[in-house]
């Protein structure tokens, strides 16, 4: 959808007629149910991501309301080197803008560097703002918007109305380019490497000239070894994928792919048999201009045909793996891997049996396939020998700026665009039989079930007091880890209840595909096999995996178990966590899934925003360690109860109180994370459904 709306759906400016029929011109804005919503950004357009639950706030009536952001300028100097894709600078942005601390803010790219690159380019800066932190990643209009809009086929009235309103009103760049901001950073493109990011975190930059010495290039001869004796590698490469929008947004990363691909079929190069390979563009007119590149051919070559037009490896949709492969790593516990063009790479996101993903430009996700394991230097090793028996490097088939130039050029045509989307968008209505508006529930449905946001947890009281920790977690706790979207397991909870429900394996399918299912998606609560609960002690080490203890009997059992202890217990619950609380997707359920197994609050030392605002539209409440304090300094452990007291309002310092197994009452100030009299009114209601009921009750008492 993001790169639907950049290619055709946001006019940038919006225009339609007054009550008097008078023309009224205004820049156009979004705000969408996903974080990656700033993509469109890249157009100059305000378009922020919200979580679902805010979003049905709104349709329930209610405004979304949020807080005058911070607005930094990002000066861009200098230009990219020779070689260096957008993905190569986004992701150096990403790990500077992290740094930086944005998160929250609205930033204004501007300079020379930023006037420098495509529209292409920009839209794959702006759709991570979600991994640098920021709100928005604004560009500003100018020749290269106007150009882009042209390309992707709008109409001339549009995009003069484009350039009339933006120099008109202030917004074209040459009129911004003396803007103040209380804030600027600095950054040069010129400064750019080829880089990955990785492993486990967007913002954790890995240039490719430093494989070796941050050990992931290493025992090249022992992976090597192993696969002239008939095994996969170490490292082995699992899945790579050209994936997400944003980069297969960008037709020069898209030509950049292809071209290489090309290169390595001429010198002979060719797919590892154990690398599950797919190319995922957001749009239709991805296929119509690599066909008319002649190009498409030569990515199925190397195993990169188009599977979806759609989110899949990028979001866990990898789908299963061959079964042989699966089973050896399973046999020999094997360092799998996976290497995407997507945005994020949490553990546990791309699929339950890579242990670790990389991020990567779309050409390099192709070199990775042929080299097989990500323990290759991939500057440096040779990927093959050609016909004449000269090794191949990644130098030798990287094309050059010009020709991808030249190809997206000639190739990439704005009647591609319209015969994409003219049919898409060609609106009609067909009425057909009436139905009844009620939905026929169905009891054993895995997808679609009656919810239960009126019941149990939901529906009693919440007191705040004897709060007992269900996860007392580190820092960079993700969505992800909260409740995975990836492929449910056989021996997982959800796995073992699907099974109990008549579906057989094959049929699973994702966590994701049985949100509307509470049953399913409820054990997926930290159903993550990676994550690290530092009250899962198990002989003094902390155990990865799916874990908790239930207290007061100390047993360590899987999360689903002590989950469903609590919730028999009627058991309130509370969550202690370190920096960075729910980086990731605004996935509804990495709330829905705490609130439905008993949490009434969580302690951390910093949250993500959208991730906040879904916690408060569940009924739960985000406290803030003050600074230099957290789970450490408290000496937290997970034996203790917590109390919560004080009067809830926007920002204000409440006590969180901590009674240790020996007797001792510690009292520690906090900030209350209802950051408007709004986010206070619906939490105070238990969360968003029932403010609603409770408004419309009220109205309805008013009317009678």
């Amino acid at each position: 959808m993001h790169q639907i709306n950049l290619e055709k759906m946001s006019p940038v400016i919006q225009s339609q007629l007054d009550d008097n029929g008078k023309g009224i011109a205004f820049p156009d804005t979004c705000v969408g149910t996903d974080s990656h919503t700033p993509h469109v950004d890249a157009l100059g357009v305000i378009a922020i991501g919200v979580g679902g639950l805010e979003a049905e706030n709104v349709m329930l009536g209610r405004a979304s309301w949020m807080r005058l952001p911070d607005i930094i300028g990002v000066e861009l100097t200098g230009k990219r080197q020779p070689g260096i894709t957008a993905t190569d600078i986004v992701l150096a942005l990403t790990e500077f803008l992290r740094q930086q601390k944005v998160v929250g803010a609205y930033l204004e790219f501007r300079g020379e560097g930023a006037a420098s690159l495509t529209l292409g380019d920009r839209a794959t800066i702006s759709n991570m703002a979600p991994e640098y932190g920021a709100t928005a990643a604004m560009f500003f209009i100018d020749n290269q918007t106007l150009d882009y809009l042209r390309l992707t086929g709008r109409d001339d009235a549009q995009v003069k109305l484009v350039e009339t309103y933006a120099k008109t009103a202030g917004l074209w760049a040459d009129e911004l380019k003396d803007a103040q901001y209380e804030r600027t950073l600095t950054f040069d493109l010129s400064s750019v490497v080829r880089n990955m990011a990785g492993p486990s975190n967007p913002h954790k930059r890995l240039p490719t000239s430093d494989l070796a010495e941050r050990g992931i290039a290493v025992n090249l001869d022992a992976a090597l070894a192993q696969e002239a004796e008939g095994l996969m590698p170490d490292g082995a490469v699992i899945i790579a994928a050209i994936t997400s929008c944003t980069n297969t947004s960008n037709p020069r990363n898209v030509i950049a792919a292809a071209l290489l691909a090309r290169n390595a079929n001429a010198r002979g190069l060719t797919r590892k048999p154990w690398v599950k390979t797919s190319l995922a563009p957001g749009s239709k007119a991805v296929q119509l201009y690599l066909e008319e590149a002649n190009l498409l051919p030569e990515l199925e070559q190397l195993g990169f045909g188009i599977v979806a037009f759609a989110c899949t490896t990028c979001n866990g949709m990898s789908g299963a793996l061959d079964p042989a492969i699966q089973q050896e790593i399973i046999d020999r516990d094997l360092y799998a891997t996976a290497v995407l063009s997507g945005n994020r790479n949490f553990d546990g996101r791309i699929h339950p049996y890579a242990k670790q993903a990389f991020l990567a430009s779309p050409p390099l996700v192709v070199a990775y396939a042929i080299a097989g394991t990500v323990r290759f230097d991939i500057e440096r090793d040779a990927l093959g020998v050609d016909a004449d028996g000269k090794p191949v490097t990644l130098k030798d088939i990287w094309p050059s700026d010009e020709e991808i130039d030249a190809i997206v050029a000639q190739s990439v045509k704005p009647e591609q665009f319209r015969r994409v989307y003219g049919p898409m968008f060609n609106i009609r209505v067909e009425h057909g039989e009436r139905v009844s508006p009620l939905y026929d529930w169905r009891p054993q449905s895995t997808y679609i079930r009656r919810p239960p946001y009126w019941e149990g947890a939901l529906a009693g009281e919440r007191t705040l007091r004897g709060l007992r920790p269900l996860a007392v977690l580190g820092d960079n706790i993700t969505t992800d880890h909260l409740s995975p979207s990836n492929a449910i397991l056989m021996n997982s909870a959800a796995g073992e209840y699907l099974h109990k429900m008549g579906l057989p394996e094959e049929d699973f399918n994702s966590y994701a595909t049985h949100r509307g299912d509470h049953l399913t998606a409820q054990r997926a609560t930290f159903a993550n096999p990676t994550l690290m609960n530092e009250m899962a002690v198990v002989d003094g080490v902390v155990k990865k995996g799916s874990l908790a203890r239930i207290e007061p009997d100390g047993q360590v059992v899987r999360m689903w178990e002590a989950i469903e202890t609590y919730m028999d217990r009627r058991q309130p619950l509370i969550i202690i966590a370190g920096a960075d609380y729910g980086q990731g997707s605004s996935r509804d359920w990495a709330a829905k899934g705490v609130r439905l197994a008993g949490v009434e609050a969580i302690v951390a030392e910093g949250f993500e925003r959208i991730h906040r605002t879904n916690l408060i539209g569940m009924g739960v409440l985000p406290l803030e360690f003050k600074p230099g304090v957290n789970r450490l300094t408290l000496r937290i452990d997970g034996t203790e109860t917590f109390d919560v007291i004080g009067e809830r309002k926007p920002r204000a310092d409440l006590t969180l109180v901590i009674h240790r197994r020996d007797g001792e009452r510690v009292e520690v100030p906090v900030t209350c994370r209802l950051d408007s009299d709004e986010e206070v009114s619906i939490f105070e209601a238990g969360g968003v459904l029932q403010r609603f009921a409770q408004d419309f009750l009220e109205s309805s008492t008013r009317a009678a």
